[in-house]
């Protein structure tokens, strides 16, 4: 199945999406849990269950964690706690804009107690821009960023890169996906004039809790083919180690 992306019904915020439109529309509805308790046919809404710890178990990144980063000769580095584990992830020079984008979201707090509103088994989990619920955040710190899929980084396992809109290209903001299997025949940037690809842009990588990723991938679907999880993923907090 090609990947693209659409906006969701339930949001205006950018996702990439690996089912056709025509699928893809119906399972938002459902997963976002907008418009009351039926779905347009009458059925009954199906809703992830929140996930029962809310609260952070620490508000500090590991001793493997912060070895980890002590130990990657990366600029920027980056430790993130989810409900399924932590997570560290270095942040490739390669793409600066990007890069920048993400810290500023880092940096203001932004991504703190949101969820992993799109996990595809075998393909990416994605967050970046609800909270629990599947209720998009009131607040955007605003502005597109330029698309740089064609800067070297491909899109491997345990990568982290940005969603986006189909088109414009140029339209990421906060969203980002980590690659759970290696996605760089599908999502990185190609100029074959066959197969033309303008690609998702990876700006980084887990160095410590993998493991985590792994998780989050194999998290209970909400029903066959549904993209979301049983129980919400949470993101609580990401901070910038460096």
């Amino acid at each position: 199945m090609k990947p693209i992306s659409i906006t969701s019904p339930m949001s205006s915020k950018p996702r990439l999406l690996a089912l056709s439109a025509a699928l893809g529309g119906a399972l938002l509805l459902a997963a976002c849990g907008g418009g009351g308790s039926n779905n347009d046919n009458g059925t009954p809404v199906q809703r992830p269950k929140p996930n029962p710890v809310t609260v952070a178990p620490t508000t500090t990144c590991s001793t493997a964690g912060v070895a980890a980063a002590n130990a990657s000769t990366a600029a920027n580095v980056v430790c993130m706690l989810t409900s399924d584990g932590e997570m560290v992830v270095e942040l490739d020079a390669r793409a600066p804009i990007t890069v920048a984008n993400f810290l500023k979201y880092v940096d203001a707090k932004f991504y703190d107690n949101t969820i992993f509103h799109r996990v595809v088994p075998d393909f990416v989990a994605q967050g970046g821009s609800q909270i629990t619920g599947y209720v998009d955040k009131k607040t955007d710190l605003g502005g597109t960023i330029k698309l740089e899929s064609n800067v070297g980084i491909s899109n491997v396992k345990y990568t982290i890169a940005m969603a986006r809109l189909n088109s414009p290209v140029d339209s990421a903001t906060s969203q980002f996906f980590f690659n759970s299997v290696d996605n760089s025949k599908v999502l990185d940037y190609s100029a074959s004039t066959t197969a033309p690809n303008p690609g998702y842009a990876a700006f980084g990588r887990v160095i410590s809790g993998q493991a985590t990723v792994d998780k989050i991938n194999a998290e209970p679907q909400l029903y066959n083919g549904a993209e979301v999880t049983a129980t919400e993923v949470l993101l609580y907090w990401a901070i910038r180690l460096r």
